[in-house]
């Protein structure tokens, strides 16, 4: 009905005229009817040519409005509405072109977010994790966008800066520390951010820098000069003394020569011992938070390194055993640095174990899931590894033991039970501190169980390799 009511309005001045011209005789009635009947017709089918076209653009305007790609073209009635659809369809292409530009350098700029080696957090004004990138992810789990940064991070100092930045303040530079798997120590800088064209809350920018390397050789120098210097002072002196002997009274005491070279030669090779064990330790510590990716076969290290110290055994009337299954599933580690591990544990069970006695290598494999597997005397164990099944090398002594109220410190560097006996036997107190370092560095534990007159026992635990059901090797844990 509307649509015939326009109709009439755009017909209605011709219809008008031709009214007027019958009525004073210029048109004769008949023509006249004609022609109004004619341009009301007009009207009505120009009216809906262009009704039609205009719902036609309309509903191509919306498909172009939600189209990701190109749309087909309509078909119109009309040249003009012909021409505003190629607008249309031109506009839609160069907004595609934009858009899909607008992509790649937004797809290229996360990549690069992605691939960064420190982490990287965007913060609400809530202090909900808006954004993390690969390496944030990967430090404090996969399921901390959209939460909280408290329940990611338990820092205060880093809370704090960041509720300080939030709340206004200027950009901040804290120092965290992270326990766990490896201690870590990292450098976070706080910065406020607000996205291009936003006038909402202060949102804060987090980015991570380890610096334990940093922080490590400052220890290390640190423990050098107050420990080191002290362990090498005393055969330094006994040096110095016993060649100021030699050049002095014992100048032409060929017996003096002969028993104090002898002393001599013993002091170097405990300072060559000790500035070995120190480099060593500190090349350890250096790579401790990078974890291992060769496969090792502990089993046959184990073995090996048996046979080659059978000799020095039977030297202190010490007989060794290896107990457990021919072979065991292989682990991702260093084979050096698990060589130097159980040559260090085996041979302290030769020096510190009685003589007649034996020294017992016990191999197992420790799981969780299957606590009776391969355990052996071991099975008291399955319970200290939660994650996954791990190969367990036990070492066992029938030695003097030790108390209980030195276990926690024997990692510690120089720390010894008895320094006498220890020195006496060619020790540099830094033996178990290796230990300690190359096992948290292929993220195992170590273990020592001793009771004072019955012996010691020293395991090392360390995540087996398991193979899925496609046949690949991952880590256990």
């Amino acid at each position: 009905m509307r649509f015939t009511i326009i109709g009439l309005l755009l017909a209605a001045p011709t219809v008008i005229a031709a009214i007027a011209l019958i009525f004073v005789g210029g048109l004769p009635s008949l023509a006249g009817a004609g022609i109004i009947l004619f341009v009301t017709a007009a009207a009505l089918v120009i009216l809906r040519l262009i009704y039609r076209d205009t719902n036609r653009l309309v509903h191509y305007a919306d498909a172009l409005g939600e189209a990701k790609k190109p749309v087909a073209t309509p078909l119109f009635d009309s040249i003009s509405a012909i021409a505003i659809a190629g607008a249309l369809a031109r506009s839609h292409q160069q907004w595609l072109d934009r858009d899909g530009a607008d992509a790649g350098r937004a797809a290229a700029a996360e990549a690069v977010l992605e691939t960064l080696h420190d982490p990287l957090i965007l913060l609400s004004g809530e202090r909900d994790v808006l954004r993390a990138n690969q390496a944030a992810r990967a430090l404090f789990g996969e399921r901390m966008v959209g939460r909280d940064l408290a329940g990611s991070v338990r820092n205060p100092t880093l809370l704090e800066a960041v509720d300080a930045v939030l709340g206004g303040g200027a950009s901040r530079t804290v120092e965290i520390l992270l326990p766990v798997p490896v201690e870590r120590t990292l450098q976070a800088r706080v910065k406020p951010f607000q996205p291009l064209g936003s006038n909402g809350p202060r949102q804060v920018l987090l980015t991570l820098h380890d610096i334990t390397l940093l922080k490590r050789s400052e220890q290390m120098r640190a423990d050098f000069v107050a420990n080191a210097s002290h362990e090498l002072r005393t055969p330094l002196a006994a040096l110095i003394g016993f060649i100021e002997t030699l050049r002095g009274p014992a100048k032409d005491d060929r017996d003096a020569h002969e028993r104090f070279l002898g002393i001599m030669f013993d002091q170097s090779n405990r300072m060559s011992r000790l500035v070995n064990d120190l480099l060593s330790l500190s090349r350890i510590e250096m790579d401790e938070h990078t974890p291992p990716t060769t496969e090792v076969d502990v089993a046959k290290i184990v073995r090996n390194l048996t046979a080659t110290l059978e000799l020095r055994a039977a030297a202190r009337k010490v007989k060794l055993r290896i107990e457990g299954p021919p072979a065991l599933p292989p682990v991702i580690g260093d084979e050096d640095q698990l060589s130097q591990v159980f040559q260090n544990l085996i041979d302290n069970a030769i020096k510190y174990g009685k003589e007649q006695t034996e020294v017992t290598v016990n191999l197992s494999i420790n799981d969780p899931n299957n606590a009776g597997t391969g355990m052996g005397s071991n099975a008291a164990l399955a319970g200290r590894i939660t994650r996954g099944p791990a190969i367990c090398v036990a070492v066992t002594d029938r030695g003097e033991g030790i108390a209980r109220t030195h276990l926690p410190r024997l990692t510690e560097r120089f720390y010894r039970v008895d320094p006498a006996r220890s020195r006496a036997l060619g020790g540099t107190g830094l033996g178990l501190a290796i230990v300690k370092h190359i096992v948290n560095r292929h993220r195992g534990r170590l273990i020592i169980d001793s009771e004072v007159g019955k012996g010691s026992t020293f395991t090392v635990l360390l995540p087996a390799v398991k193979v899925s059901a496609e046949g690949d090797v991952k880590k256990a844990g």
